[in-house]
């Protein structure tokens, strides 16, 4: 049975003192017992505050971006040891802003999802088709490329350890979602995808996250679907309550 994941991507938002707002108030709305495992992924200013003032609840910790790179003369990256070391134990690869703003290419996404297993963290890898490929019925083909792209090269055992997020592009901070429907059909395709490039096996242990307006509202539809193994969440993660009501709801979900 794979386990649900809820994952907040909080993007250029909350610096610091908001940081600290944000985690002694889902604290204090109480973090032991959860059945879902729950991954924020703050600001790299953020990260040592948030690690420190979540330590000893379940919540992982996250970096939104690495250099492909261990070090070097690359002025404004990150590298994976430091992520490593700040106390993260995943990091979000290939998100669509990514790609967008800075032309992340599936080649790079690859090298570093190769870096983040080097250094023992988990990639959380980010695939999606805009709503011009959607509209052209191209979406799998898509989807089919950015993923093998992604993990070209990698063994079974390798692929097993990372997290795969399918965010329609169309669907990121537009209020648009993807029905249910709409989005367990792609979740399915790519659970098949895998299961040809890496096997049976590693198809079925493998999480694949839905995001793209994932709030409160649709959370219990979306997580209801046979392939939809947790969400990854923007706005709606900036809030302490609304993201605990994701992580209630997530608690309540038997598959």
């Amino acid at each position: 049975m794979r386990k649900l994941l809820i994952a907040g991507n909080w993007k250029m938002n909350h610096a610091v003192a908001a940081t600290v707002d944000f985690c002694r108030d889902l604290r204090s709305l109480g973090l032991e017992g959860q059945r879902a495992e729950v991954l924020l992924f703050p600001p790299f200013t953020s990260i040592a505050a948030m690690v420190s003032l979540l330590q000893g609840t379940p919540v992982h910790v996250g970096g939104q971006n690495l250099h492909q790179e261990s070090k070097g003369a690359y002025t404004g990256e990150i590298s994976a040891a430091m992520l490593k070391e700040a106390g993260c134990s995943h990091v979000l690869i290939g998100h669509s802003e990514r790609r967008q703003y800075f032309h992340e290419s599936d080649a790079g996404v690859n090298a570093k999802t190769r870096k983040a297993l080097e250094y023992g963290l988990t990639p959380v890898i980010c695939i999606g088709e805009t709503l011009e490929e959607r509209e052209k019925g191209v979406t799998n083909a898509v989807i089919k490329t950015q993923l093998s792209g992604a993990l070209e090269g990698f063994a079974p055992d390798a692929v097993r350890k990372t997290v795969i997020a399918y965010e329609p592009v169309w669907a990121i901070g537009t209020g648009l979602t993807a029905t249910p429907e709409q989005a367990q059909e792609v979740h399915r395709y790519i659970r098949k995808f895998l299961a040809e490039i890496a096997g049976d096996d590693c198809a079925e242990l493998l999480r694949i996250l839905y995001g793209g307006s994932a709030k409160p509202d649709n959370a219990e539809e979306l997580l209801s679907e046979t392939d939809i193994d947790g969400l990854l969440i923007g706005g709606a993660s900036l809030k302490a309550d609304d993201f605990y009501r994701i992580i209630e709801i997530a608690d309540t979900i038997n598959k």
